[in-house]
């Protein structure tokens, strides 16, 4: 079973897990998110070990094959010393030599075929994981969003709203009044203090008026008093 398959199997597991439990999309992302990440976890992990492994298979070839190259030489030495026997020895040893190398080449070729699917498994699983987080934050804000859209529409279709603004509009009603009252009251007292000055100088125009008659009376009984004492 490939990573992925068996990452699906456990996601549309748990999935299903919390549909059935009604939860929101927003915690399904997340669950989906986690995981991805820790299947990536466990993806990296495995290549690590694939990769160690190799380089212990690796020293264990390096080892056969010159465990191979030195049998070899060993037999030909001894043929050249007339020594069948020995020959025959070394190149028992270099055929399980041999034999070693052929067995460790095939494990290094399984190996690398392991690494280079974790690394694809890798990437595709990148891929997917920076997708998902892309699509979860686009998730958030649109249920954020949303969620804003609906208290705002609560709090408008609720009453107590409504009941406010009318208590809020008797308020307004009465300041205004008193603001009516004092303007009112300045414009009263405004005209009274003026009506002051107007009948203050009225008085004064009369007064001057009265004086300049008295005067205009005296200038006319002058020469008539003046004929009455001659003739006396």
């Amino acid at each position: 079973m490939g990573v992925f398959s068996r990452m699906g199997d456990i996601i549309n597991s748990n999935i299903n897990s919390m549909l059935e439990r009604a939860e929101d999309p927003e915690k399904i992302a997340r669950l989906i998110i986690q995981e991805m990440e820790d299947t990536l976890i466990e993806v990296r992990t495995a290549a690590a070990r694939a990769i160690a492994d190799k380089k212990h298979v690796a020293r264990k070839l390096t080892k056969f094959q010159a465990a191979e190259n030195e049998w070899a030489a060993k037999a030909e030495l001894a043929v050249t010393k007339g020594r069948e026997d020995l020959a025959r020895g070394a190149l028992q040893a270099k055929s399980k030599a041999a034999a070693m190398v052929d067995i460790l080449q095939n494990e290094m070729k399984i190996i690398d075929e392991a690494i280079e699917k974790a690394e694809r498994d890798m990437g595709k699983l990148q891929d997917k994981l920076d997708e998902a987080k892309a699509k979860h934050k686009a998730l958030l804000i649109r249920s954020n969003t949303a969620q804003n859209r609906l208290r705002v529409r609560e709090t408008v279709a609720d009453h107590k709203i409504e009941d406010a603004l009318s208590r809020y509009a008797s308020l307004e009603r009465k300041v205004d009044e008193l603001e009516a009252q004092a303007d009112a009251f300045d414009l009263n007292q405004g005209k009274s203090l003026e009506n002051q000055f107007v009948e203050l100088e009225d008085q004064e125009s009369i007064e001057k008026e009265l004086s300049s008659l008295k005067s205009r009376m005296a200038k006319k009984s002058a020469p008539a008093k003046e004929k009455s004492a001659a003739k006396a």
